[in-house]
C-alpha cells in the first residue's frame, strides 16, 4: 500500500512539473522545452505503476502475459509514431529540432508501454 502512495505522489509531482513547464512556455510565448514531454511521460509512468504495483508483485503467468503483450503492442505503436513523425518532418508540416523529436518519441514510448500494461491488466 505504501508503494502505491509513493508512486502516486511522484506521478503528481511530475504532472505538476509538466504543467508548470507548459505554463512557462505559454507565458514566454514560445515552444516548451523538450524535457516537458519526458516530464509528462514520467508522470504517466508513475501513475500507471501506482495502479499496477499490487499486480507486479505476483510473478504468475498472467503478469508475464500482460508484460509480453504490452511490449508487443508498444513496438507497433512506436513504429507508427516514427512513421508519422518522419512524414510530418519530411513534408515540412512541422519544424522541430532533433532533440525535441527524440524527446517526443521517448515520451510517447514510455507512455504507450505503461498505458498498455494498465489496459491489458484490466482486460486479463
Amino acid at each position: 500500500m505504501n508503494d502505491r502512495i509513493t508512486y502516486a505522489v511522484m506521478g503528481g509531482g511530475f504532472l505538476l512539473l509538466g504543467i508548470f513547464l507548459i505554463f512557462v512556455a505559454v507565458m514566454a510565448n514560445s515552444a516548451p522545452v523538450p524535457f516537458t514531454y519526458i516530464a509528462f511521460a514520467i508522470a504517466i509512468m508513475c501513475l500507471c505503476i501506482s495502479y499496477l504495483v499490487p499486480e507486479f508483485f505476483h510473478k504468475d503467468e498472467r503478469m508475464q502475459l500482460i508484460k509480453q503483450k504490452g511490449m508487443f503492442y508498444s513496438y507497433f505503436a512506436f513504429l507508427f509514431y516514427s512513421i508519422v513523425l518522419q512524414t510530418l518532418l519530411q513534408f515540412e508540416i512541422i519544424n522541430i529540432s532533433a532533440l525535441a523529436a527524440i524527446n517526443i518519441l521517448t515520451g510517447l514510448m514510455i507512455s504507450t508501454v505503461f498505458i498498455s500494461f494498465v489496459i491489458l491488466a484490466r482486460v486479463y
